[in-house]
Protein backbone atom coordinates (compact mmCIF):
# COMPACT_ATOMS: atom_id res chain seq x y z
CA UNK A 1 0.00 0.00 0.00
CA UNK A 2 1.47 3.43 -0.63
CA UNK A 3 0.38 6.25 2.22
CA UNK A 4 1.07 9.89 1.80
CA UNK A 5 1.66 12.43 5.25
CA UNK A 6 3.45 15.68 5.98
CA UNK A 7 3.94 17.66 8.82
CA UNK A 8 4.29 15.40 11.62
CA UNK A 9 6.39 18.16 13.86
CA UNK A 10 8.20 15.71 15.76
CA UNK A 11 9.04 17.20 19.09
CA UNK A 12 7.65 21.00 17.98
CA UNK A 13 6.75 22.19 21.51
CA UNK A 14 4.75 24.76 20.27
CA UNK A 15 1.32 24.86 21.12
CA UNK A 16 0.06 26.29 18.08
CA UNK A 17 1.04 22.74 16.49
CA UNK A 18 -0.60 20.59 18.86
CA UNK A 19 -3.20 21.83 20.25
CA UNK A 20 -5.29 22.17 16.87
CA UNK A 21 -4.37 18.53 16.68
CA UNK A 22 -5.71 17.60 19.77
CA UNK A 23 -3.27 17.37 21.99
CA UNK A 24 -2.55 18.37 25.60
CA UNK A 25 1.19 17.81 25.07
CA UNK A 26 3.96 17.86 22.30
CA UNK A 27 4.91 14.36 23.70
CA UNK A 28 1.14 13.54 23.80
CA UNK A 29 1.32 14.24 20.11
CA UNK A 30 4.22 11.98 19.44
CA UNK A 31 3.29 9.21 21.15
CA UNK A 32 -0.11 9.55 18.73
CA UNK A 33 1.55 9.95 15.60
CA UNK A 34 3.66 6.85 15.68
CA UNK A 35 0.86 4.85 17.49
CA UNK A 36 -1.73 5.80 14.32
CA UNK A 37 1.10 5.80 11.96
CA UNK A 38 1.82 1.83 12.66
CA UNK A 39 -1.75 1.21 13.29
CA UNK A 40 -1.75 1.25 9.57
CA UNK A 41 1.25 0.76 7.52
CA UNK A 42 3.17 -2.26 8.05
CA UNK A 43 6.60 -2.62 7.02
CA UNK A 44 6.11 -3.65 3.45
CA UNK A 45 4.13 0.23 2.80
CA UNK A 46 5.96 2.90 1.18
CA UNK A 47 5.19 6.36 2.77
CA UNK A 48 5.58 9.19 1.15
CA UNK A 49 6.48 12.59 3.71
CA UNK A 50 5.71 15.56 2.42
CA UNK A 51 7.97 17.45 4.61
CA UNK A 52 8.69 19.04 7.99
CA UNK A 53 9.51 16.09 9.86
CA UNK A 54 10.74 17.30 13.27
CA UNK A 55 11.68 20.11 14.97
CA UNK A 56 13.65 21.62 18.05
CA UNK A 57 15.03 18.42 19.34
CA UNK A 58 16.79 16.37 16.17
CA UNK A 59 17.91 13.50 19.00
CA UNK A 60 14.10 13.05 19.82
CA UNK A 61 12.70 13.37 16.86
CA UNK A 62 14.73 10.57 14.80
CA UNK A 63 13.96 8.41 17.77
CA UNK A 64 10.13 9.17 16.74
CA UNK A 65 10.92 8.93 13.00
CA UNK A 66 12.76 5.61 13.76
CA UNK A 67 9.91 3.72 15.25
CA UNK A 68 7.89 4.50 12.33
CA UNK A 69 7.14 1.46 10.17
CA UNK A 70 7.02 1.30 5.98
CA UNK A 71 9.83 2.64 3.55
CA UNK A 72 9.70 5.77 3.94
CA UNK A 73 10.59 9.14 0.68
CA UNK A 74 10.94 12.35 1.83
CA UNK A 75 10.24 15.55 0.28
CA UNK A 76 11.85 18.20 2.02
CA UNK A 77 9.63 21.01 3.45
CA UNK A 78 10.95 24.38 4.91
CA UNK A 79 11.97 23.14 8.46
CA UNK A 80 14.07 20.18 7.23
CA UNK A 81 17.37 21.71 7.44
CA UNK A 82 20.80 20.53 6.35
CA UNK A 83 21.54 18.83 10.36
CA UNK A 84 17.99 17.59 9.91
CA UNK A 85 18.34 16.18 6.29
CA UNK A 86 21.25 14.27 7.57
CA UNK A 87 19.76 12.56 10.15
CA UNK A 88 17.02 11.34 7.96
CA UNK A 89 20.05 10.06 5.41
CA UNK A 90 21.12 7.78 8.15
CA UNK A 91 17.83 6.60 9.31
CA UNK A 92 17.20 3.28 7.96
CA UNK A 93 14.27 3.01 5.25
CA UNK A 94 14.69 6.80 4.52
CA UNK A 95 15.42 7.99 1.47
CA UNK A 96 15.34 11.89 0.52
CA UNK A 97 13.63 12.57 -3.07
CA UNK A 98 14.10 16.67 -2.70
CA UNK A 99 11.96 19.63 -2.63
CA UNK A 100 9.39 18.22 -5.72
CA UNK A 101 9.20 15.30 -7.65
CA UNK A 102 6.08 14.06 -10.11
CA UNK A 103 4.60 10.58 -9.14
CA UNK A 104 2.20 8.57 -11.55
CA UNK A 105 -0.01 5.90 -9.79
CA UNK A 106 -1.81 4.00 -12.61
CA UNK A 107 -3.37 6.38 -14.83
CA UNK A 108 -3.76 9.09 -12.36
CA UNK A 109 -0.80 12.06 -12.59
CA UNK A 110 0.68 14.16 -9.08
CA UNK A 111 2.72 16.65 -8.36
CA UNK A 112 4.44 15.82 -4.85
CA UNK A 113 5.79 18.81 -2.63
CA UNK A 114 5.70 20.60 0.31
CA UNK A 115 4.21 23.92 -0.28
CA UNK A 116 0.71 23.75 -2.45
CA UNK A 117 1.74 24.80 -6.13
CA UNK A 118 -0.49 25.03 -9.20
CA UNK A 119 0.32 22.00 -11.50
CA UNK A 120 -0.66 23.07 -14.66
CA UNK A 121 -3.95 24.75 -16.76
CA UNK A 122 -6.33 22.73 -17.50
CA UNK A 123 -10.02 22.40 -18.87
CA UNK A 124 -12.19 21.19 -16.40
CA UNK A 125 -13.83 18.73 -18.46
CA UNK A 126 -10.57 16.96 -19.10
CA UNK A 127 -10.91 13.64 -16.91
CA UNK A 128 -9.19 12.99 -14.11
CA UNK A 129 -6.17 11.11 -15.55
CA UNK A 130 -5.38 14.25 -17.59
CA UNK A 131 -4.83 16.20 -14.99
CA UNK A 132 -2.19 16.73 -12.44
CA UNK A 133 -3.16 16.64 -8.64
CA UNK A 134 -0.72 18.64 -6.53
CA UNK A 135 -0.31 16.34 -3.35
CA UNK A 136 0.95 18.86 -0.40
CA UNK A 137 1.02 20.07 3.46
CA UNK A 138 2.98 22.89 4.67
CA UNK A 139 -0.41 24.96 5.34
CA UNK A 140 -2.07 22.16 8.71
CA UNK A 141 -5.31 23.15 7.35
CA UNK A 142 -7.93 20.60 8.25
CA UNK A 143 -9.26 20.90 4.78
CA UNK A 144 -8.16 18.47 2.36
CA UNK A 145 -8.26 20.56 -0.96
CA UNK A 146 -7.52 24.27 -1.60
CA UNK A 147 -8.00 26.47 -4.92
CA UNK A 148 -9.84 23.59 -6.49
CA UNK A 149 -10.51 26.75 -8.75
CA UNK A 150 -7.05 27.33 -9.91
CA UNK A 151 -6.05 23.75 -9.86
CA UNK A 152 -6.28 20.60 -8.21
CA UNK A 153 -4.70 20.94 -4.59
CA UNK A 154 -5.28 18.05 -1.93
CA UNK A 155 -3.67 18.50 1.51
CA UNK A 156 -2.11 14.96 3.09
CA UNK A 157 -1.23 17.22 5.98
CA UNK A 158 -2.04 15.07 9.73
CA UNK A 159 -4.55 17.73 10.46
CA UNK A 160 -6.29 17.13 7.52
CA UNK A 161 -6.36 13.41 8.02
CA UNK A 162 -7.29 12.72 11.66
CA UNK A 163 -3.04 12.62 12.58
CA UNK A 164 -2.60 9.49 10.36
CA UNK A 165 -1.33 9.24 6.83
CA UNK A 166 -3.44 8.94 3.84
CA UNK A 167 -3.48 6.03 1.22
CA UNK A 168 -3.72 7.12 -2.15
CA UNK A 169 -6.88 5.04 -3.25
CA UNK A 170 -8.65 7.90 -0.41
CA UNK A 171 -7.19 10.46 -2.44
CA UNK A 172 -8.35 9.59 -5.60
CA UNK A 173 -11.81 8.43 -4.08
CA UNK A 174 -12.01 12.13 -2.74
CA UNK A 175 -10.60 13.98 -5.50
CA UNK A 176 -13.09 12.33 -7.52
CA UNK A 177 -15.95 12.72 -5.04
CA UNK A 178 -14.80 16.69 -4.96
CA UNK A 179 -15.34 16.81 -9.01
CA UNK A 180 -18.61 14.82 -9.16
CA UNK A 181 -19.66 17.86 -7.03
Amino acid sequence: MIYFTSDLHFCHDRDFIYKPRGFDSVHEMNEAIIRNWNSIVTSEDTVYVLGDIMLKDNENGLKCWEQLKGKKYVILGNHDTNPRVECYRNSPDTEILGYAIPFKYGKYHFYLSHYPSLTANYDQDDPLPMRVINLCGHTHTPDRFSDMDKGLIYHVELDAHDNKPVSIEKIIEDIKKSIET
